[in-house]
């Protein structure tokens, strides 16, 4: 395990990076690679974030400009914000044996590179690239402060979760100074809605099984459902948090069909429960608040043995 300070020498001693990103890329991993990527630009350094083809629109604006369509022979690759193997996209499969040094913050992990920098104290992957910037002396501008706020604010949910911390608040304000343009961000990712995002509110509300005395809850959203709703992966971006808002909910899951024919779990937890441990179930992990798997079970078969599994915790 390597100290900020170990991998900031690490990164001046390399050249020719490429940063991998993790499977349906959210606003922290895409925010962390580009972040990383424009500091070691205005190091002199080359550096490209590997385009997975699956950004979304949402997102696209942090990465334009960085990205290439494969490594090179020679290239320095890295991660950020991938938590195990299994979280790489299927078109970086081939690479994982050429991964370095992996950057993240999933206290629940399984390692897959000889180096790694992982705080799980860390609220957000791209806390800890902000920490890695200082480190090599990076002046801040507005791109790398709006990759890096992006990071931070989705991972927190606007610092509305329980991850959130001085640190957390200290790196916001740090890109504030940087040039981000806070409210834009703020009213484009969380106060902006599709109607069909509010139709995919307005089905889970009229699906979603409580249960456990009121404390857990869960939905299980059927492929048909989405395309019928016309709802996009950007709509569907952090829609697991919605479940959780009901009063008097501890611990939530919401169960996604992928077009890949798989089932995504994807979980949010108050304090004093812990999403992870029942990720782990599935073999996924994540943070205590917040955590997600993949399975190749069916919808309904995940959903009842979720079920099972939750009561029990």
């Amino acid at each position: 395990m390597m100290t900020r300070n170990e991998c900031a020498l690490w990164l001046r001693s390399h050249d020719d990076y490429c940063i991998l990103t993790h499977r349906r890329p959210d606003g922290d991993t895409i925010g962390s690679a580009a972040a990383l990527c424009l500091g070691l630009r205005s190091m002199g350094k080359t550096a490209h974030v590997l385009d997975s083809g699956e950004v979304t629109d949402r997102f696209a604006f942090l990465v334009e400009g960085l990205t290439k369509d494969a490594a090179g022979e020679d290239d320095t690759i890295l991660s950020v914000d991938v938590a195990s193997p299994s979280m790489l996209p299927r078109a970086f499969q081939p690479l994982l044996d050429r991964v370095q040094l992996r950057i993240d913050h999933h206290g629940s992990a399984t390692s897959f590179t000889a180096l790694e920098l992982v705080d799980a104290a860390s609220a957000s992957c791209a806390e800890i690239i902000w920490d890695l910037l200082t480190e090599l002396g990076v002046t801040m501008d507005k791109s790398m402060a709006e990759a890096v706020y992006v990071g931070i604010s989705t991972d927190t949910g606007c610092f509305r979760f329980s991850n959130t911390t001085a640190h957390t608040f200290a790196a916001a304000a740090a890109c504030a100074q940087g040039g981000a343009e806070i409210y834009r961000l703020n009213q484009d990712l969380f106060e902006t809605n599709t109607l069909s995002k509010l139709r995919m509110q307005s089905w889970i509300v009229g699906n979603m099984k409580i249960f456990g005395d009121g404390k857990l809850a869960i939905v299980a959203i059927p492929r048909a459902v989405e395309d019928m709703l016309g709802v996009t992966d950007d709509d569907m971006d952090n829609i697991s948090n919605f479940p959780r808002t009901v009063a008097g909910v501890c611990m939530a899951a919401t169960l996604r069909q992928t077009r890949e024919g798989e089932t995504k779990l994807s979980l949010r937890a108050i304090p004093g429960w812990d999403a992870a441990k029942v990720c782990e179930q599935f073999g996924g992990g994540g943070h205590k608040g917040a955590a997600g798997a993949s399975t190749r079970m069916r919808l309904e078969e995940t959903a009842q043995k979720l079920e099972d599994i939750m009561l029990r915790m």
